[in-house]
């Protein structure tokens, strides 16, 4: 019988969500990969049991993460059952809704038929009465973002959800659909984007500059670039990386010799901050003040260890910053 540490709150750190209320671990655990139906539900349990032993009490999910769709949140229902039934008020659990889920005109995007829809199967599957944040996944450019906003406005005041998420907008778009939560009196409280040392397509299209200035929390998945800013291609191609077992989401054609070279030099900044590749890249992230979390995976418990360190060194100079957007070839 799993008991969770009586210090896991002795050492994390937790940010608001923009200007709400809502505080978030400043490393949360996702489940878009090694929690799908040909996971071991032992090590899918030793993964949670040592998040929230350090404190991490955010547990990120979404409709169809798997393989197969679905089946990340039927395992984690199982695990909040059989292990969390007691902590359920101490876990922040969200999920989302606007990928491809079902066959059919009502499974993909933004329509208030598909993400009503898809909250209730989401439910049954987690066996919860509720989640803590309901995300949609992506911006519909066939969809009125009036439905979309209203359908959040119906998963809130339904209870089936208490706050609003918005995931893989831009800043633009985001401005205008939090005018329209304002004026419905939604709790949206956070945006979820992709960021990384590799990845600035966030600092381009405005939404970490509209994020700010609207005073709305910040989430941020593949902060590691798929494992591209680890240790790990260091010296070439693993064969049992994440690259050799499922090339869909990082393919070798990403480690060019010009890539390998920035890693190099990016490892060499780390070992230099007395910081692993991996833990200085998530300090890098945590470094602006905008961010609410950052949002880890992770296939064994040592990872989340390792991981979790980030928030011990999250300063950085001037020169060092400077130094990081030479090496990645960022320019302003």
């Amino acid at each position: 019988m799993y008991l969770p540490s009586p210090d896991r709150y002795s050492t994390m750190v937790y940010r608001p969500c923009g200007r709400s209320g809502l505080k978030l671990p400043a490393v949360s655990l996702g489940f878009w990969h090694n929690f799908g139906s040909s996971a071991s539900m032992d090590q899918m349990k030793a993964l949670c049991h040592t998040a929230f032993d350090l404190g991490i009490t955010h547990f990120d999910l979404a409709n169809n993460y798997g393989p197969e769709p679905g089946s990340a949140e039927e395992n984690v229902g199982r695990i909040l059952k059989d292990d969390f039934a007691a902590c359920r008020d101490e876990l922040l659990i969200s999920t989302k809704a606007g990928y491809l889920m079902w066959d059919g005109p009502y499974g993909d995007f933004g329509s208030r038929k598909y993400l009503l829809s898809s909250l209730d199967q989401s439910l049954k599957r987690l066996q919860l009465d509720y989640v803590d944040i309901f995300y949609h996944h992506r911006m519909d450019p066939n969809t009125p973002l009036e439905e979309t906003m209203g359908a959040l406005e119906q998963a809130v005041r339904s209870g089936k959800a208490l706050y609003a998420g918005l995931s893989n907008y831009d800043g633009p778009t985001l401005e205008k659909a939090v005018a329209i939560l304002d004026e419905l009196h939604v709790p949206f409280v956070i945006n979820q984007n992709r960021w990384s040392i590799f990845d600035r397509t966030i600092q381009r299209n405005g939404l970490l500059e509209t994020t700010g200035r609207l005073q709305r929390g910040l989430i941020v998945f593949s902060p590691l670039a798929q494992g591209l800013l680890t240790d790990r291609y260091l010296h070439g191609i693993p064969e049992d990386s994440r690259i050799r077992r499922d090339g869909r989401f990082l393919k070798e054609s990403a480690l060019t010799e010009e890539r390998l070279s920035q890693i190099r030099a990016l490892n060499d900044m780390a070992l230099a901050r007395g910081q692993e590749l991996s833990q200085m890249a998530l300090s890098w992230i945590l470094s602006d003040e905008r961010v609410t979390s950052v949002l880890i995976g992770a296939s064994r418990p040592e990872q989340i260890v390792q991981n979790v360190k980030a928030i011990e060194k999250i300063t950085f100079t001037d020169e060092e910053k400077q130094e990081i957007d030479r090496i990645s070839g960022f320019s302003a």
